[in-house]
């Protein structure tokens, strides 16, 4: 059974190398696994509730998605897209809203670390609380059902939100789903193993503590500034150093296999001097992501390139996404008015039985799959875009079978050359009818 997994990056900053072995690195690698369909995003609705700069929040989703793509992942293999390009997301936050408890709400982390500060500081224990942060946990939930995710790699301050997403899509399910589970309950996959580099002064890398080694900003020249600002002990060259426990090492360790984190311990023990030592981590980092630099100079350049990927890629997250959220409308009461009476249908010349409207689909010389609507006499009704996948088209043809003209509203089709919409609505009518 393929798994989907989901990850979203938060566009506040500007990654660094911390980022990159704690986060990027390994979800790329884990995105190449088989059976594995992976979603990426770029969390900017969230971006929204901790940062209101503009330009800062428009800058890093530029920044950061170059940083991705520079450092390798195949958006042929896996979906990446904006969260703000997927109206969707938004939709289904609000229905999920509508089965929230306040009270759950009210036990989240984040909203209770802000009305304790507010209180530590003698102020109004909602001083610092918007809607935004006090339903933050929803949206999370939003962007992990919609995609029916079934895991999600997140740090352990991040498994009490995995916890309530479970809590909201149960509760979902109970209310709407008619004994069918219409969203899967997700996991959180913690991940323990996952590298935490020091900072520049021992601490947890973080932009939070301004002790951060750059991944690709300023180049080759503020990474060898970065890494000579590391702190280490006060031995001198030709004295014998301990490796265990320094963060010089740890850091050379991120980027270097066995034989070389072996033969620079031996080296360390051996008197090799702190200057030196950084030097050579310098020259390993820069021999991993000095490639990757170029990569990324030449995205930020032109950001267009960016847009389009970012766009191709929320064109595959809707193709999924509609037609979940077109059946969670239905499931809710949301559903188009149409006329109760059954449509009379034709009988075919020789035929014992009512002649239907046909649905075609097809694959074309440009690798696309379509569909198409033909009514009894073979005159075109609806015509369907190009999908990807055939699986795509085949999802829209489904839910026209059993949705009939209420599935029109978003779908991508066009009406036939001479076509009415009346004839269409009945024509679909015609076709529920069938199903019956």
């Amino acid at each position: 059974m393929t798994q989907r997994v989901l990850t979203g990056i938060t566009t506040t900053g500007t990654p660094h190398l911390g980022n990159y072995v704690g986060a990027i690195r390994p979800a790329i690698n884990a995105s190449r696994e088989p059976g594995v369909e992976s979603f990426f995003f770029l969390a900017d609705y969230h971006a929204l509730i901790k940062c209101d700069d503009p330009d800062r929040i428009e800058r890093s989703r530029l920044e950061i998605a170059a940083t991705w793509l520079a450092a390798g992942l195949d958006t042929e293999r896996v979906t990446f897209y904006r969260q703000s390009d997927i109206p969707e997301t938004t939709e289904l936050n609000w229905l999920l809203t509508c089965v929230t408890a306040k009270g759950q709400m009210n036990r989240a982390h984040a909203y209770k670390a802000t009305v304790d500060a507010a209180v530590a500081a003698g102020e109004e224990p909602d001083a610092n609380v918007t809607m935004g942060l006090y339903c933050y946990p929803i949206l999370m939930a939003a962007d992990i059902l919609l995609f029916n995710a079934h895991r999600v790699p997140v740090g352990r301050d991040q498994v009490q939100h995995i916890e309530m997403a479970r809590d909201v899509a149960q509760r979902f399910n109970h209310l709407f789903g008619k004994g069918k589970e219409l969203f899967v309950l997700p996991q959180a996959e913690i991940e323990e193993g996952v590298a935490t580099l020091p900072g520049l002064d021992g601490r947890k890398m973080s932009k939070s503590y301004d002790n951060t080694v750059p991944l690709f900003e300023g180049g080759a020249k503020a990474l060898k500034e970065a890494v000579a600002r590391i702190v280490t002990d006060s031995k001198l060259p030709g004295e014998p150093k301990d490796p265990e426990g320094a963060h010089l090492v740890t850091i050379h360790d991120a980027f270097a296999d066995a034989d070389t984190r072996a033969a620079f311990r031996a080296d360390l023990r051996g008197g090799l001097g702190w200057g030196d030592a950084k030097q050579r981590v310098v020259q390993l980092i820069e021999a991993h992501v000095g490639p990757m630099r170029e990569r990324y100079a030449d995205l930020v350049a032109h950001p267009e390139r960016i847009e389009d990927i970012l766009q191709e890629g929320a064109r595959k997250a809707r193709a999924t996404a509609t037609p979940l959220l077109a059946e969670l409308r239905q499931a809710v009461g949301l559903r188009r008015m149409v006329a109760a009476a059954k449509p009379q249908v034709a009988k075919a010349e020789g035929a014992g039985k009512s002649a239907v409207p046909v649905f075609k689909q097809y694959r074309e010389a440009d690798n696309l799959f379509y569909f198409k609507l033909t009514a009894a006499d073979g005159a075109l009704l609806l015509q369907s875009q190009g999908f990807a996948e055939g699986r795509e088209a085949g999802g829209w043809v489904k839910r026209f079978k059993t949705e009939g003209a209420a599935a029109l509203e978003g779908a991508p089709v066009t009406l036939g050359e001479g076509a009415e919409n009346a004839t269409v609505q009945a024509a679909l009518a015609a076709l529920v009818a069938a199903q019956e």
